[in-house]
Formats: C-alpha cells, structure tokens, sequence
C-alpha cells in the first residue's frame, strides 16, 4: 500500500512559479473589476452587461470545482461510466430547460436572486425561509470546495489541512470583496480554460498507457468494478440491480434526472446568478444552453481519469485516507506529469477549487444583501450602503465556509455529501417553484408549508439512512434519488393541500411570474436579438440530441 510519503509531488520552482503567476493574474482581475463597480447591481449581478459567451463559460465552470474535479473522479473510480448519468441525464436537460423556459420568468419578473423569485410569486414568508435555507446551503458547499483544496494541498505539498483551508478561502475573500460578481465571472472563464489544460493531458497520458479506451474497458473489467462499470444503465431493472451505483433507472431518472437535476441548475443561485448577469434575455437564455456543450464532453476529462486512477493506485478506494476515492485524479497526477506540468496541473486544481468557492460566496453575499438585510434589516439605505455590507457579508460567508469544511472531512466520496445537501435544499425548492410557475392558483401559504415539508422530508430520508438504520438504499447516491423524489412528492403534496383550502393571490398580481403570463416586451426583444445561429431553440435541442447519442452509445 502507498504511503503518505509516496504520494507528495516532487515539486521545483518552475511549479511554484506557474501557480503564482496564476495568483497574481486572478487578484488582478479583481482590482480591474473594481473600478466598474458604480452600483450595487453592479456588484452583485455585473450590470447586467455581460455577453452570453462569457456567462455561458462561467455557468460551466462556476459548477467545475470540487463537485466535479475531486467528487466525479471519485464516482469515476468508485461506479465507473455510470457516473456519467450525471451529465447526460442529471444536467444537460434541466440547463436547457432553464435556458428555454425559466429564464423569460426571471427576467420577467426583473428579480435579483431566486429567492426574490418567491417573495413576487408567494410571499416574505416563503422568501424568508429560503434565504435563511440558501444561504445555508451556499456556506456547506463553499466549506467542500475549501476542505478540497486543502485535502490535494496536504497530499501533494504536505500542508496542513487547517493551513490550505485558510490560504484558499484568503484568495477568494480577496477578489470577490474587491470586484464582486464581474470579478468572480471572469476569474471563472479563466479558470475554465486552465482546468482544461490540466486535466485534458492527463486524460491522454492515461489513455495511452492503459492502451486506449479498448485497453481500459479491459483493466476494468478485471477490476472490482468488473464488466458493470462500463455501462451507464445496464442494470438497473427493478429487482435486479447490478449496476455499482445501486440505483435503478427508476430513481436515476426520477430522483437524479428530474429533481435533483432540475432542482439544482433551475432553482440554485449559484448557477442561475451568472444567467441574470448577462444583457438581455436572449444572453441569459443562452447562458445555460452555450454551457450545456462543454458539460456534454466534460466526463472525458473527469470520469475517465478516475477510471484510470482506479486500474493505475493500487489499494484505491481502501482504509488508507491518503488513497480515498476523493484523491483518484491528484494521485494519478503523481503518477504520470513531470514538472511543469505538475505546476499547471496543480494550477487547475487550484481554479477548480477556488471557482466552486467563489460560485457560492458570491451566491452568498447576494442574498444575504439582497433579500435578507435589505428588506428586513436596514430598508431604504443608499447604494454604498450595501455595497459595502456586500463586502462584509462576503467576509463573513468565507469564514464560516472554513468552518464547514471540516464537516466535509468526514467523507471518502465528497460526490455522496454534495447530493445530500442537493436533495435536503434544491429538491423541494423546485417543487414550489414548478408547481407556483404553472398554476396560478398556488397561494402564499401554500409556499411556504410546501418548502418547509419537503425539506423536512429530505432531511428525515437522509438521517433516518445515514444514522438511525430506519432505511436501506443501494449506496449513498441511491439515498440521495430517493431523498430527493420524497421532498418533491411531500412538497407537491402539502402545497396541493393547503392551496385548496386557502385564498390564491389576485391574477393581476401575477403578471410576468406565471406561465402564459410572462412579460411579452422581454420574449420580443429576446426574439429580435436572435441570429439564426443563436437561437434558443437550436442551442437546446441540440445539446439535448448529443446528449441522448452519447447515452445510447455507452448504455
């Protein structure tokens, strides 16, 4: 078995260089974005002035930190090509469905965050308990990016855990308080290309030395995943599951390709937050759509490699916390890059890290701002005000964030913690929203009683798996399916209930916040801005189309 000293990159100067290079440019972006910071709509939503292409890459790589660097590396070596339900099924049909059809509502409805969304639709209720409930999930899933980091800090460099934590959140604290979200947005785009540039040479170093795909598929077989891990919906009948994630299609498609998809990209501010960004509808709406073709390909460069990493470290996956499933893509960065490239390799890992942090800060100190002081706090302040308190918040959300990395610790695989936290938060969160979206009916209290049941819901799925014994799911991703169908069914149900014995809000009241009665100015202009190559439409069927070939292919 490896040890901890086996695993430490031989590192020179010519590494160290590359990554502080990297730092410079990123604080740099920070203080150039500081002087375009007039506003508060320009702190916390850019202006609304940013271009699609720009918004569409930050859309994609505001998702590309520990979620998919450490958490879909480990999937890749723990399930194998199952874990590409997770792009193909679990993302790229809910950012088209947010592009085609909840974007106009957003803009529509001219709000600032997704909680703004329920304060117009229901009421400060509902509005209330999901900042509180957003703002809290934003710190534990900023407190993953920061215990990432620090996890590959302390396997390849020796760092103390507590010190990389510290160092990482430092970095974001910085750029984000200086720039705000325009700052956070191109450091995104940056950071896309070089997570790219590091995980795309490994990917083909790995490759080839298992002696090309055919010669992995071979290495897996023989492997304890064995000839399942090579097929993403093979075995998932119900009654005779054999697939490694344990899940059948039923809860993968239900519980992972609806709710937990739908839930996250459609309903979560973090993603959505870059869409508001852009200039008009039309950008926003190809926000998500020009992103959806970059997750598409995406699996090559994160699944595969922890593919690889499962056939090349021996023990992988075993008692050793050096050799958890979390480390499948730094330890085979050991394995295969010389330096220069460790240097650029640790460099991405880095801007993964640091764009999932800086995704959820800045999500944070949004809505914290936006709907939490500004409205019941300190009303009525000018625009420096909460500038200012914009900053402070920010300081505020990345010292907790260290808090709840340590909470992250206690995980092998960070992929089964973050669906926890998506089923308990986003799942009955989409709920309320696609039921108050399509039937105008829906009431304030219904709302909010549909919200605070499904996330009960959720909460009672997941404890009564993880620490009472009072469920049995096929795996941790299993539980997270399941979790997130019965705070979607719980939540339906309620607000179903409580609409029919309560008064509904009067219609006029509802105009741009109900389907068929969204603002037709935003749909024209949306539509007279469009060439034919930028079309909404196209965009989306055909990342949807690529997505179903891709499935067949590996099924």
């Amino acid at each position: 078995m490896l040890a901890a000293s086996e695993v430490r990159l031989d590192t020179n100067a010519l590494d160290f260089a590359i990554l502080g290079v990297y730092f410079v440019v990123v604080l740099g972006v920070g203080f150039i974005a500081r002087r375009y910071v007039k506003t508060s709509l320009d702190y916390f939503l850019s202006g609304r002035s940013l271009p699609a292409w720009i918004t569409g890459l930050a859309f994609v790589s505001a998702n590309l930190g520990a979620t998919e660097i450490l958490g879909m590396g480990a999937n890749g070596a723990q399930y194998g090509v199952a874990t590409v339900n997770y792009y193909w099924i679990g993302a790229v049909p809910a950012m088209v469905f947010l592009g085609l059809v909840m974007m106009p509502f957003y803009y529509g409805a001219r709000v600032r965050s997704v909680p703004e969304y329920l304060l117009m639709r229901f009421d400060k209720r509902s509005h209330l308990f999901n900042s509180w409930t957003f703002a809290l999930a934003t710190v534990l899933i900023a407190g993953v990016n920061l215990f990432a980091l620090a996890l590959v800090l302390k396997l390849l460099l020796g760092w103390p855990i507590l010190l990389g934590i510290v160092i990482a959140a430092g970095i974001v604290l910085a750029y984000i308080t200086l720039g705000g979200l325009s700052s956070a947005i191109y450091n995104e785009v940056l950071q896309f290309f070089v997570i790219m540039a590091a995980l795309i040479p490994l990917t083909i170093v790995g490759l080839h030395d298992a002696g090309g795909w055919g010669g992995l598929k071979d290495k897996i077989g023989q492997s304890k995943l064995g000839e399942a891990g090579l097929h993403a919906l093979q075995g998932t009948d119900p009654g005779h599951v054999t697939n490694p994630i344990g899940a059948t299609w039923i809860g993968i498609v239900f519980g992972l390709g609806f709710i937990l998809s739908f839930g996250y990209w459609t309903t979560n501010f973090a993603e959505v937050q870059r869409a508001l960004s852009a200039r008009d509808l039309s950008a926003g709406q190809r926000t998500p759509l020009i992103g959806a073709y970059p997750k598409l390909l995406i699996p090559a460069v994160v699944v595969i490699p922890g593919m690889i990493a499962l056939w090349k470290i021996p023990n992988l996956g075993g008692g050793d916390a050096d050799l958890a499933y979390n480390n499948a893509i730094p330890l085979l960065m050991n394995e295969y890059l010389p330096n220069g490239m460790l240097g650029i390799a640790l460099t991405g890992l880095m801007a993964s890290f640091m764009a999932g942090v800086a995704a959820n800060v800045s999500a944070f100190n949004t809505v914290v701002t936006t709907d939490i002081i500004e409205p019941y706090i300190a009303k009525d302040r000018d625009d420096a005000f909460y500038i200012r308190v914009g900053r402070y918040v920010t300081v505020g959300g990345v010292v907790v964030a260290i808090g709840t990395a340590l909470i992250a610790s206690g995980y092998q695989n960070l992929m089964n913690y973050l669906q926890a936290l998506f089923s308990i938060f986003n799942a009955p969160l989409f709920a309320t929203f696609i039921i108050g979206m399509f039937w105008k009916r829906v009431t304030s209290a219904a709302g909010l009683w549909g919200l605070v049941a499904g996330t009960i819901a959720a909460l009672v799925t997941y404890v009564g798996y993880k620490w009472a014994g009072w469920f049995t799911f096929g795996s941790d991703l299993d539980e997270s399916f399941w979790g997130a169908g019965a705070a979607f069914v719980v939540d339906a149900v309620v607000t179903v209930a409580v609409t029919l014995v309560t008064k509904p809000k009067p219609v006029e009241e509802l105009q741009g916040l109900v389907w068929g009665m969204a603002n037709e100015e935003d749909a024209a202009t949306a539509t007279a801005h469009d060439k034919w190559w930028e079309s909404p439409k196209l965009l989306g069927f055909g990342a949807i189309a690529l997505g179903v070939i891709l499935t067949i292919i590996f099924f």
